[in-house]
């Protein structure tokens, strides 16, 4: 997979880091809240004609809730698998009005003013910031939106749980040599250069940062099957270790497991910009 490069004080991660994790990807990553979505077809005065563009969108945790608000809906991702998924679920929910494009965000061909909103759910960092914020610019209509969306993820809490599920990963990741495939150095650099000075420097005007908070209670075989859709301990990485890791996982989470399930309180936040009116 090989470590980080820079490029503009960015760093740049390898392009099939989800592979083969796209079916654990749809189970186990949590849906944004309801009222959440609603709340970003308000904010970004969403028609119910325009065009969607869901970029890096994984198995469409943004596409297929916000589809109905659309005339048409492009979700794009750049990894074969998770358009796959995509393809299943448009056909399985007769979603005629979505099309699952296989490209990079860097690489995709859209026409210039073509869409009202454009999404980004947990991908924006993993992505060439300037250059995707400078594409989307061009993409959207005069007074669109695009709206970075992201959740926190239950290895980087502060509960006794939490710590312990983080060890457990540190302990994994070194076992398997995985400690490289996520790029060191990425969030100092989005800290040193954050979303919102991308966006600004990009041309948008910003409009606003949001969050939902839930709480949610886990099972540790749920827990598990999460950690497979991530990039760095997906199914591919544990490999024929998967039982081994499931057994280390449920006996260094037993102790704080009560009643079966393990609590924590979900964040769920986005950042809402605009094309200016031309």
């Amino acid at each position: 997979m090989g470590g980080p490069s820079s490029v503009a004080d960015e760093v740049r991660f390898a392009a099939d880091l989800y592979r083969g994790a796209a079916a654990a990807y749809d189970r186990y990553r949590l849906p944004y809240p309801a009222a959440m979505t609603a709340d970003l077809v308000r904010r970004a005065g969403v028609s119910g004609r325009g065009r969607l563009l869901d970029l890096a969108c994984g198995t469409g945790q943004l596409a297929f809730p916000l589809r109905r608000c659309f005339a048409e809906v492009w979700a794009v991702d750049q990894e074969p698998d998770m358009v796959r998924v995509v393809r299943a679920k448009a056909a399985a929910e007769q979603a005629r009005n979505l099309q699952p494009v296989l490209s990079s965000a860097e690489t995709l061909g859209a026409p210039p003013d073509y869409f009202e909103l454009a999404v980004i759910g947990n991908a924006f960092h993993r992505l060439n910031r300037d250059l995707a914020a400078s594409q989307i610019l061009g993409w959207l209509q005069p007074g669109g939106h695009l709206a970075l969306c992201s959740s926190s993820q239950p290895w980087t809490g502060e509960q006794t749980w939490q710590r312990a599920l983080a060890a457990v990963l540190d302990r994994w990741k070194a076992a398997l040599s995985a400690g490289d495939r996520i790029p060191a150095g990425w969030a100092e650099a989005c800290s040193r250069r954050p979303d919102s000075r991308v966006l600004s420097d990009a041309g948008f005007e910003l409009a606003g940062s949001f969050e939902y908070a839930i709480e949610h209670r886990w099972t540790v075989p749920e827990l598990a099957g999460l950690i497979r859709s991530t990039s760095f301990l997906p199914a591919a990485v544990l490999g024929d270790q998967g039982a081994a890791f499931d057994a280390d996982l449920a006996a260094s989470l037993g102790p704080e497991n009560q009643d079966g399930v393990l609590t924590e309180t979900v964040s769920f936040e986005w950042e809402l910009a605009r094309k200016p009116d031309q």
